[in-house]
């Protein structure tokens, strides 16, 4: 079965036929013995098919610029906001801002305990919280590539090290 190209679509395959009937195959102007070769009916649809192919491509070219861009958009403004914060923006933007930023786990030399290296949100004071027996849980080789390769920990156990972290930064930050 032999497939259709690209640039015949149903509306233009229904303008060739009524080119085709209207001219009766000679000249699409309806001159009789017309002598220009372009007004003919074979060599006027080579040049209206080129002109579609090329009219597909720049659509084409729009369509995949306008995929990219929808894409690559995160939907932000690129100029900046100008102006204050209102009240209630300035609220709503800090309760969704973070305590601290786990920087990395790590093992105390003096008292052979993990601890976490993390840093206080919006300032450059580092916080270094012993988490005590709360890795134990996690096998040895979990624990170490945890601490050297910051690979994830078992979702409890992360879980118990951010309510404790967040337990000291909060203490930190009310004292």
């Amino acid at each position: 079965m032999a497939t259709l190209p690209k640039w015949s679509t149903p509306s233009r395959q229904v303008l060739l036929v009524k080119l085709f009937v209207d001219s009766g195959g000679f000249c699409i102007f309806g001159h009789r013995n017309c002598p220009i070769p372009e007004h003919h009916y074979e060599v006027f649809i080579e040049g209206l098919i080129d002109d579609w192919k090329a009219e597909d491509r720049e659509q084409a070219s729009l369509d995949w610029k306008a995929e990219q861009k929808a894409f690559h958009s995160l939907g932000e403004r690129r100029l900046p906001i100008r102006g204050r914060f209102s009240n209630i923006a300035k609220d709503i933007f800090f309760d969704k801002q973070p305590l601290f930023y786990l920087e990395g786990l790590g093992m105390s030399g003096l008292t052979l305990q993990p601890f976490a290296k993390v840093k206080i949100a919006s300032s450059y004071f580092h916080l270094y919280i012993d988490l005590g027996n709360s890795l134990k849980a996690t096998s040895k080789n979990k624990r170490r590539k945890a601490i050297r390769y910051g690979k994830p920990l078992p979702l409890e156990v992360e879980a118990r090290v951010k309510k404790l972290i967040t337990l000291a930064v909060k203490d930190y930050l009310n004292h």
